[in-house]
């Protein structure tokens, strides 16, 4: 006697697979149908034609490798332009420093797109992406290419959260090499003071308030767009102390604008060395208004007022470092000075990483010392300047 399977159905398709294809003749050529059951749970039919049977399969495989699952809840999908998943990355990015953020938008519109734009994400394989960085390095430099494959490996490791990659090529990806490393010049004390007496006697540097600009470079490392952002209610000078929290920087589609620092690291409270506060309170001093009631405006304002463009500094700086005869230096080397100084007077390398506003990997550090503290120690150092 035979067993009876009546009132058993068919077994419902897994999660995100698809039946089996049929195809139907149509008055032009046919038909291919197919059912997916999607991440959600529903079955939905996907269906394409073609002139000829085979024709329609294929581009029903096609559609059901490239579109969007119901219910994934994502708008990247395997089909989506390159450049609709940078935008997408982009706007999601948070808690990071304005600097990066514009950095990583101009890799992304001087490189990035420009170059991959266009393709699928599907598109995006391991050789296409080497090659792609091999001429970045080429043409734009090791440090560019480094920065365009974080950026890369971002976009790609949101593609493959929508489900639109596998997985993130970037990863396979060979490393990005460039010749041997210099090690960081640094300025030393005699220069650090032949160089500041150079500039009191340059009446164009005068001119464009530089000389007290770079006195402060000197005195904290701050980056160039800190100390363009700095305003004097961040300035204490009765305990010789200022606030780094924002940074102004160019933003495309906005122009110049002062934006906070977000990072724990690019926060920070430094101390100063006594005569950089006697140079800010002579700089407060040709003002109308007592520090306290200055508020908002910048220490460093635009030679016609306003906030300073840190490009438009950076230029101005080459011209008088090389009118001075220190052609090579450029903002950032005040900042390797610093730590240089700091690290001949035997101060820590995480009182640097302080003063400078790096974010410190050693979990031993994080745990067991305070950060944002204003006694770095650079202030003490960098009395010397003064002698």
């Amino acid at each position: 006697m035979g067993l009876w399977c009546g009132g058993m159905g068919r077994p419902p398709l897994a999660l995100g697979t698809a039946g089996a294809i049929r195809c139907y003749k149509t008055g032009t050529g046919y038909r291919a149908r197919v059912l997916v059951r999607d991440l959600d749970g529903a079955v939905r039919a996907v269906e394409r034609r073609g002139p000829t049977k085979a024709a329609a399969e294929r581009a029903l495989k096609s559609a059901l490798r490239d579109r969007v699952p119901g219910g994934a809840g994502g708008d990247i999908a395997a089909d989506s332009r390159v450049s609709a998943l940078a935008e997408t990355w982009y706007a999601g990015l948070a808690d990071l420093s304005p600097v990066t953020m514009q950095a990583y938008r101009d890799r992304l519109d001087r490189q990035i797109l420009p170059g991959l734009g266009q393709l699928r994400v599907r598109e995006l394989s391991v050789g296409v992406l080497d090659r792609h960085l091999r001429l970045i390095a080429d043409k734009h430099g090791t440090a560019t290419a480094r920065t365009c494959r974080s950026v890369l490996s971002g976009m790609c490791a949101l593609a493959a959260r929508h489900d639109a990659l596998a997985h993130n090529p970037v990863r396979a990806v060979g490393p990005v090499r460039g010749g041997p490393r210099r090690a960081p010049r640094a300025l030393s004390l005699p220069e650090l003071r032949q160089l500041r007496a150079a500039l009191t006697y340059d009446d164009r540097a005068i001119a464009r308030d530089l000389p007290d600009l770079v006195g402060f470079l000197m005195a904290t490392g701050l980056r160039i767009g800190e100390a363009c952002g700095l305003a004097w209610n961040a300035v204490d000078l009765e305990v010789s102390v200022i606030e780094v929290r924002a940074a102004a920087i160019r933003v495309r589609g906005q122009g110049l604008v002062v934006k906070s620092t977000k990072t724990d690291a690019g926060t920070r409270s430094l101390q100063l060395p006594r005569w950089c506060v006697a140079n800010l309170r002579e700089r407060a001093s040709s003002l109308d208004l007592p520090v306290k009631d200055l508020g908002a405006q910048p220490v460093f304002p635009a030679p016609l007022g306003g906030w300073r463009d840190p490009s438009n500094t950076q230029a101005d700086l080459r011209d008088a470092f090389t009118t001075a005869g220190f052609d090579w230096v450029t903002s950032h080397v005040f900042r390797k000075t610093v730590a240089t100084l700091m690290d001949h007077a035997g101060l820590s390398s995480r009182a640097a990483a302080d003063q400078l506003g790096h974010a410190n990997t050693s979990m031993t550090s994080d745990v067991y010392f305070g950060r944002k503290i204003a006694a770095t120690g650079a202030a003490a150092v960098l009395e010397a300047l003064d002698a």
